[in-house]
């Protein structure tokens, strides 16, 4: 385990040149934060979580194991991400077709939950205090205090900042 002055990180992680870690983060095993990404105070990311080249993540931010976070993704603040939630960053790949000039731009607002092995299409924005269900697939932009669940998601419901 190493540790310098401001955050924790674990000794299997990889931490790529020119990342922002703020004060009081963790970054536990086998996580890789590629370059030029930010990372606020206080925030958890669990094992085997991947941060893409210039994602952006807030402050007190908990990403729970395995999960994959695009280039082209922003997490805003107090935001809980669950277990192998996916992000997608091209709406049409193709493995022949370098598309990395097209990331469209997802946005998760502040304080909203993402549900384990939910799917969060890109080009969208998540609500600020919405929650979405587990395994729900998100093609949509999702209002803020929406609950929603399914394939695709819709709004079941409504909740305020407790998530009630």
């Amino acid at each position: 385990m190493r540790k310098n002055k401001k955050y924790f990180f674990h000794e299997t992680s990889i931490i790529d040149k020119d990342v922002k870690i703020g004060e009081g983060s963790k970054v536990w095993h086998w996580c890789h934060i590629s370059k030029n990404s930010k990372i606020g105070k206080n925030c958890i990311l669990g094992q085997n979580i991947y941060v893409g080249e210039g994602v952006i993540i807030g402050d007190n931010v908990k990403i729970q194991n395995n999960v994959s976070i695009y280039s082209g993704v922003i997490i805003k603040n107090n935001v809980f991400v669950g277990p192998s939630v996916v992000f997608t960053n091209i709406k049409e790949p193709r493995s022949f077709i370098n598309k990395k000039k097209s990331f469209l731009k997802t946005v998760i607002c502040d304080g909203a939950t993402l549900g384990a092995n939910s799917t969060i299409i890109c080009g969208i924005k998540i609500g600020k205090f919405s929650m979405v269900g587990a395994g729900a697939v998100c093609t949509k932009s999702i209002d803020p205090f929406s609950k929603v669940v399914g394939n695709p998601a819709k709004i079941i419901g409504y909740v305020n900042k407790k998530g009630k």
